[in-house]
């Protein structure tokens, strides 16, 4: 076993390589001596190794006395959501979200429908080191029911969203977990609907699982060549949603999370709103001018979801098409965020370019710098130090994920890879000019740390 299991996302890796079915039991038996819960939701996505897991994970709670309600195939935002409804003590959630299909991963969510912070994170982890598992007496282990209550979650975007525009709306599932409730959510609402890629297939023969804008020219060219309103695209459980508009322009996420940010801060007359030290700063442009504020946190939806709810957020999102609308649940959820930007979409009585246009798109460059894993973050305290010098009138600096320095002509972060041996550096600049200029000093500045620290 590593020494650090748990992500930000849970447990995620190549499957019979980092997650076997053997190290998924444990999970669950993990879970349930950390949880004590008496019942929990399970469900994965479309991947081909997704009810080996689920059966392994299982065995685990079930051995430790839960009860367990199996939802099959599901996106995450329906898991997570499902957990509360039903008022489960947690839920699990099998997949690697937009990873290839040869990972996979184990998502954690407690009564609320939020994700599992680094406290119970860290809780299981220490309990699976030890393998001081909680084990029922064989009269008391659990039972395993399949149960389909997905109509629930349908009913609560019914409920909320309500369309007077017939859409022609194409929709991408990916071959993921949204295959089938996305095309039939919209059609629900009223929606022309032209689903491509909507046949369940862990494989993922039809594009990554990943949603951006090189994965998604096919959907941009269908959308322009039906004349279609919008297209709308998923990962592969469904938290993340990307988006082209009536042109087949990709919708730039910064963008677009901007411009629905700005939206929700105008209808609450202000308002929080919550996201990551690397979304871009036009986020802040936005949502200012509508009388909100911005909070910036460590890259993980798990951290905006905790800050979300911590502030008493009207809304937060990470620039990778990770919504949050913390009024139904904390997950993020691409479905939802898809049908309440319709929603938007008509309330202001704009196309999806129109909408995004009065968003300000600025430079962004980013670099990856390599460096061993046992002193990449001792590099990033160093160069945040250094950064300060090199930079001696910045306006603002941020530590939650590394260090990330507002400058006058735009911002620059520096951060350890949570998953890689490399120094990540994002540097946003009003022009190509200014943006090339921080990054070409703070790469100097990387570059001689780490040959320092490497001696």
């Amino acid at each position: 076993m590593k020494s650090k299991l748990f992500g930000s996302s849970g447990v995620r890796g190549l499957v019979n390589v980092d997650l076997t079915p053997i190290l998924a039991t444990k999970i669950g038996l993990a879970v349930f001596t950390f949880s004590e819960a008496k019942k929990i939701l399970v469900a994965r996505d479309t991947r081909v190794s997704g009810l080996m897991l689920e059966n392994a994970l299982v065995s685990g709670l079930l051995a430790g006395g839960a009860n367990v309600n199996c939802l099959g195939v599901v996106p995450t935002p329906v898991l997570a959501y499902l957990t509360k409804k039903l008022n489960a003590d947690a839920g699990v959630m099998i997949t690697a979200s937009h990873n290839p299909p040869q990972y996979n991963g184990i998502k954690i969510f407690n009564s609320d429908s939020m994700a599992y912070g680094e406290e119970s994170r860290n809780n299981i982890e220490r309990i699976m080191k030890r393998e001081n598992f909680r084990l029922a007496n064989w009269r008391n282990v659990g039972e395993a029911l399949f149960i389909d209550e997905s109509h629930l979650y349908v009913e609560m975007v019914q409920k909320i969203v309500k369309l007077n525009k017939k859409w022609h709306v194409i929709v991408d599932p990916g071959c993921g977990a949204t295959y089938n409730i996305a095309p039939l959510i919209f059609k629900s609402l009223g929606c022309k609907v032209t689903a491509i890629n909507a046949q369940p297939d862990g494989f993922f023969p039809s594009r990554s699982p990943e949603p951006n804008a090189e994965t998604l020219k096919p959907l941009a060219k269908i959308v322009q060549e039906l004349g279609a309103d919008v297209g709308v695209a998923y990962d592969g459980d469904g938290d993340r949603v990307a988006f082209t508009g009536e042109k087949g322009d990709f919708a730039d996420f910064d963008r677009v999370l901007a411009a629905y940010a700005a939206y929700v801060a105008k209808k609450k007359h202000g308002g929080t709103v919550v996201t990551n030290v690397e979304a871009s700063m036009c986020v802040e442009k936005m949502v200012e001018k509508h009388g909100g504020k911005v909070i910036r946190t460590k890259v993980g939806d798990v951290y905006v979801a905790e800050a979300i709810k911590q502030f008493n957020a009207v809304f937060g999102g990470e620039p990778c098409g990770a919504w949050i609308h913390p009024q139904f649940h904390y997950c993020p959820d691409g479905i939802f965020s898809s049908a309440l930007l319709l929603k938007a979409l008509e309330d202001e009585n704009k196309r999806l370019s129109e909408f995004i246009s009065e968003t300000l798109q600025y430079q962004t460059i980013r670099e990856n710098i390599v460096c061993k894993n046992e002193i990449k973050y001792g590099v990033v305290k160093k160069v945040g130090e250094g950064l300060k010098s090199v930079f001696p009138e910045y306006r603002q600096l941020l530590t939650v994920d590394g260090f990330r320095l507002t400058l006058e002509e735009g911002w620059i972060l520096v951060r350890a890879s949570g998953t890689e041996p490399l120094i990540r550096l994002t540097v946003e600049g009003e022009s190509l000019k200014a943006t090339k200029e921080i990054m070409g000093k703070a790469v100097v500045l990387v570059k001689k740390v780490v040959e320092e620290m490497e001696k």
